[in-house]
């Protein structure tokens, strides 16, 4: 909605899903090709794992921006470098990394490179629900391991 209201067009990639509330669904060969902006919403998985690498970043316009707050793994962090080193890609944003923390330190000491810790859990909603889950799991281990 706010891309929209930007007056940007908006297209998705997802295999899985058919009803895209107005968002025209296509290929993932036709997003790499029309986007200007590609920003990665969905988890690791192994069909997912190395989902971007140097082959669609072949397929992209020159210029485009990733923008990455998915899962590392999802993009192939090399093939990333060489696109943001020879302007195929103008800039990322990312959140995740391969490794946590990054011990390679190259993507995000680039001027067209913007970090951040992936931190969506830190809100008064996430750490209440971490909050109760670890309450549920000690007295569920209580009641278990409780003497009799």
């Amino acid at each position: 909605r706010r891309a929209i209201a930007l007056g940007m067009t908006v297209i998705a990639y997802d295999p899985y899903v058919s009803d895209s509330n107005g968002i025209e669904l296509v290929g993932l060969d036709d997003l790499l090709s029309r986007s200007d902006y590609i920003s990665l919403h969905l988890p690791k998985t192994a069909e997912s794992a190395g989902m971007i690498g140097r082959a669609q970043f072949e397929k992209m316009k020159p210029g485009v921006r990733i923008i990455n707050c998915a899962r590392g793994g999802i993009v192939d962090e090399e093939a990333l470098y060489e696109a943001l080193i020879s302007g195929k890609v103008a800039g990322a944003a990312l959140d995740v990394f391969d490794e946590e923390p990054p011990t390679d330190w190259k993507l995000v000491k680039l001027d067209n490179v913007i970090c951040s810790p992936h931190i969506g859990a830190v809100t008064k909603e996430g750490q209440s629900r971490v909050g109760a889950e670890v309450a549920e799991k000690l007295i569920e281990f209580a009641k278990k391991h409780a003497p009799v």
